[in-house]
């Protein structure tokens, strides 16, 4: 298996990603905030915001994904530029859409998986706010 050239250039096709996954959780929990009586969030706003965060990541991390995953699974020496070489080559024979091939699988999943994630992250939240409140 072909890895991709370097840890930075890994760490770049995940970043915009990552940065619209956070961004997107907490612009829906600010809402949630805003529109409580308590100005606190709840477990319906952190599941859905957590879930919408997920499916917000997969739309814009797919094309990422796909092209790191064939550049990865295809014989040493296929792909003499890496990702630009996978790019082109999928463009070519596959058209645009191929960058979001398998995406109906990844949705269904994005959402009950990336909600359960941040129920626990706030749950822990909570949990070591009540029992380590300065810390």
């Amino acid at each position: 298996m072909a890895p991709l050239k370097s840890p930075l250039g890994f760490f770049l096709i995940y970043l915009p990603a990552n940065g619209l996954y956070f961004l997107v959780y907490e612009y829906i929990q600010d809402m949630a905030k805003a529109q409580s009586k308590t100005g606190e969030i709840n477990t319906a706003s952190t599941i859905f915001a957590g879930g919408a965060a997920g499916m917000a990541y997969w739309i814009l991390g797919m094309p990422a994904d796909v092209l790191k995953s064939r550049l990865q699974s295809a014989p040493e020496g296929t792909y003499k530029h890496g990702v630009r070489s996978v790019f082109k080559d999928l463009i070519v024979k596959d058209g645009p859409l191929a960058l979001y091939r398998g995406v109906t699988p990844i949705m269904i999943r994005a959402f009950p998986a990336n909600a359960a994630c941040f129920f626990g992250i706030e749950l822990a939240n909570k949990f070591f706010n009540t029992f380590t409140p300065n810390f």
